[in-house]
């Protein structure tokens, strides 16, 4: 059987030519569009408007690789977790979660990751591919579905928070981004988008450069260079030093604030030396720090530190003017919490 490209995949004037071609006009290209990231179609004869034959080269030249299959669990706190199978049966995981002032999507960028966080689930997964943009953009477009659907609103925040490292997939998360914004699609504000990357210090220059106008989220977890090898041994490759050159060059280039996310662990990184590391770091650049509850994922290593110790550092940073919150985890029960989402040919937790 012959391989056909995703029609998704063709520039708006490569999709001009293919109807010239075809002795049509042109502004079949901004119809076909709007079937395509306005409404969201799987198939291309649900293209009513064009003509039967029309839609029949249209499938006889390309596809539409739609998610086979979707799979959905449900928390005690309301939080959906969608389980997607891919064309290729590969699969990734996307999470829906509503409260009253917002409904979040957090959405995947790799199938597995390229990374090896030791806290995360998802890192012991094998890195099987990148997802392409158009299968980024339909985590969003289902998961805004189904909030329209179950809460009467659309999805209101996005976050590149689920599997995989979104600085890493570069080129396609970019490119999701501005399928996500198109007003002719799903008119997304980049103002409630943010990238949450583990520290890649090019892709971070580079995103500075896009004026995609999108917010950065740092995983952190540690001040300290040789503590955060310890957590995210990767990061031996990307120093400190360099993270946080990258970092100046983000808030000089694109004058937004950054959140630095962190995990307390008990007996690594919650002594008063490690609180103050931190905010040596904070007080270099704009910022406000996110710290994040530890879902467990079975490992003997890494476990929640105690209150106190959170109170400490929150008492730290607050009385130097440092801003922070702590963000209760959402879908743990479902295993959809930070840290721990897995494919559904993954872990089982």
């Amino acid at each position: 059987m012959e391989n056909k490209d995703d029609i998704r995949l063709l520039s708006p004037e490569q999709l001009k030519d293919f109807f010239i071609e075809k002795n049509q006009s042109k502004y079949r290209v901004d119809q076909v569009s709007d079937w395509l990231w306005k409404k969201g179609v799987s198939n291309f004869s649900q293209m009513s408007n064009l003509s039967d034959s029309l839609r029949k080269s249209l499938g006889e030249k390309f596809c539409l690789n739609k998610p086979a299959k979707i799979e959905v669990k449900k928390s005690i706190d309301g939080t959906m977790k969608y389980s997607i199978q891919l064309h290729d049966k590969n699969s990734v995981e996307a999470v829906l979660i509503p409260s009253k002032k917002r409904i979040t999507a957090c959405i995947s960028s790799q199938v597995g990751c390229s990374l090896d966080c030791k806290f995360c689930a998802t890192s012991r997964l094998i890195r099987k591919r990148n997802l392409f943009f158009y299968e980024i953009f339909d985590q969003l477009f289902y998961l805004n579905k189904q909030s329209n659907a179950l809460f009467k609103r659309k999805v209101s925040n996005i976050v590149f928070m689920g599997m995989g490292e979104p600085l890493l997939n570069y080129k396609n998360v970019v490119k999701a981004i501005n399928k996500m914004k198109l007003s002719g699609g799903l008119n997304f504000s980049a103002k409630r988008i943010t990238i949450s990357t583990s520290g890649i210090p090019k892709g971070i220059k580079n995103l500075a450069n896009e004026n995609l106008n999108c917010n950065l989220a740092v995983s952190l977890h540690s001040a300290l260079q040789e503590t955060r090898e310890k957590i995210m041994p990767f990061s031996k490759k990307f120093p400190l030093e360099e993270l946080m050159e990258s970092l100046k060059y983000w808030c000089g280039v694109t004058k937004k604030k950054i959140l630095y996310e962190y995990i307390i662990f008990d007996g690594i990184n919650d002594d008063i030396k490690h609180v103050k590391a931190l905010a040596k770091i904070c007080e270099v650049l704009p910022c406000k720090v996110n710290f994040i509850e530890y879902n467990p994922i079975g490992d003997k290593i890494f476990r929640p530190s105690r209150v106190e110790k959170l109170q400490l550092y929150q008492k730290y940073l607050t009385d130097r003017g440092i801003v922070n919150t702590l963000r209760i985890s959402r879908g743990r029960d479902i295993n959809a919490a930070c840290g721990q989402l897995v494919n559904l040919n993954g872990l089982n937790l």
